[in-house]
């Protein structure tokens, strides 16, 4: 999470700014690279590099989305309470209470 300033000089959360740049990145450069890469050529190595260039860019474009939407926001939030238990756990045997707790599935 990023933190910016408003008007009044509180610093708010902005969540995904990296995101966002790199999406507006991955299109600017997808827009400005498409119209001179050479596609209909057949199977030469210059298609094949444009094809896979292209793909890579737009898988790119994907995962930015995939991360500024939170669609695995469930997730995370299960591997943190996972993380807290095992934390937890830690420290009681390290304070001496043998006693462990089983996670609930």
């Amino acid at each position: 999470m990023y933190k910016l300033p408003n008007e009044e000089g509180v610093m708010i959360r902005v969540k995904g700014l990296k995101n966002v740049v790199c999406i507006g990145l991955a299109l600017g450069m997808l827009v400005y690279a498409v119209p001179r890469i050479d596609i209909g050529g057949g199977m030469t190595a210059e298609t094949v590099f444009g094809v896979v260039w292209m793909a890579f860019a737009l898988m790119i474009v994907a995962s930015h989305l995939h991360e500024l939407l939170g669609v695995d926001e469930e997730t995370k939030r299960e591997l943190a309470k996972v993380r807290r238990m095992k934390r937890w756990q830690m420290e009681q045997m390290v304070r001496g209470k043998r006693k462990m707790l089983q996670m609930r599935k």
